[in-house]
């Protein structure tokens, strides 16, 4: 059986393992990223932890999952806030010189999709979406096996996709993006204006609302016709099997994943309402999903 090489790099901590093509963990190191340190000290850092995995060189490949958005075809990200100067730099190469063994980086949301596709709740179809309903909003297109990355590596960023004229301007997001209005942190803030300033989680907020507390549904009610419009504006496009919902939020998907499917059901054409909405099954998406980037690519 085929092994891999998984990294799943963070702004806080680095992950490195050792997996089989079927999802099995057989190895695996952790350290801090060292993030802010600089790119030739995490390198150093991520060289030194493979080197721990004993049978390096029987690997086929080397995946990694970061923080940003990627172009898969150079290899770099394009964008690294969390990765002080990682901006287009050769990581990928760096380590293909280093082990001889080909090397694919791609954004976190995106491997952890891959993971969910391959060998968690979206296994065995050919068209899978997976969304991450968490503090932000992210997500992947995974077709035939295979992430869409774009040309940019902005692919699956649906946090931006507008479901609203109404809202405020929010760091980078448009007015009326579906991440302002829907994600962790809209939550929580529209628990603390409505109802009590002192509610700091999301899950406060599912609490109330199993116990039928009226404002907590209705703002619930509301996140779930919101995404579930972001939902049929990725549907129309790409017309998944099935969309995998993963991240914090999602935890209480049995409170609101009824009511996104019957709003979807609404908004799309008739023939497109049998998809299926998923929680995501994985509990290691980020390593398992780096880990499948070689295998993705049929090394």
């Amino acid at each position: 059986m085929k092994t891999v090489i998984g990294i799943d790099l963070g702004g806080t901590n680095v992950r490195v393992a050792k997996v089989t093509e079927d999802g099995q963990i057989l190895q695996e190191f952790k350290s801090p990223s060292y993030s802010q340190e600089g790119p030739e000290k995490v390198t150093s850092n991520i060289i030194s932890l493979i080197k721990k995995i004993d049978g390096v060189k029987d690997c086929v490949g080397i995946g990694i999952g970061v923080p940003g958005p990627v172009d898969t075809i150079a290899n770099v990200m394009k964008m690294s806030t969390n990765l002080k100067d990682f901006t287009n730099y050769p990581l990928g190469e760096l380590l293909e010189n280093e082990f001889g063994l080909p090397c694919y980086l791609d954004n976190d949301a995106n491997v952890a999709g891959l993971a969910e596709a391959l060998l968690g709740a979206g296994r065995g179809e050919k068209i899978v979406y997976y969304i991450t309903h968490s503090t932000g909003i992210g997500g992947a297109l995974v077709v035939a096996g295979q992430v869409i990355s774009g040309k940019n590596g902005y692919a699956g960023e649906v946090g931006n996709i507008i479901v609203t004229r109404d809202g405020e301007k929010i760091n980078h997001l448009n007015v009326g993006a579906i991440e302002n209005l829907a994600s962790g942190l809209a939550l929580i803030k529209a628990a603390q204006t409505k109802i009590d300033p002192k509610i700091d989680t999301a899950y406060e907020l599912f609490k109330l609302a199993k116990e039928n507390h009226p404002v907590a549904l209705e703002i619930i009610d509301r996140m779930a016709f919101d995404f579930a419009s972001m939902c049929s504006a990725v549907g129309h496009v790409v017309d998944p099997a099935v969309f995998v919902i993963g991240g914090g939020v999602s935890q209480s998907h049995e409170q609101y994943f009824p009511l996104i499917k019957k709003y979807y059901q609404g908004l799309v054409h008739t023939g497109m309402r049998d998809v299926q909405f998923k929680p995501a099954e994985l509990d290691e998406p980020g390593i398992l999903g780096a880990a499948m980037l070689p295998i993705s690519h049929g090394k």
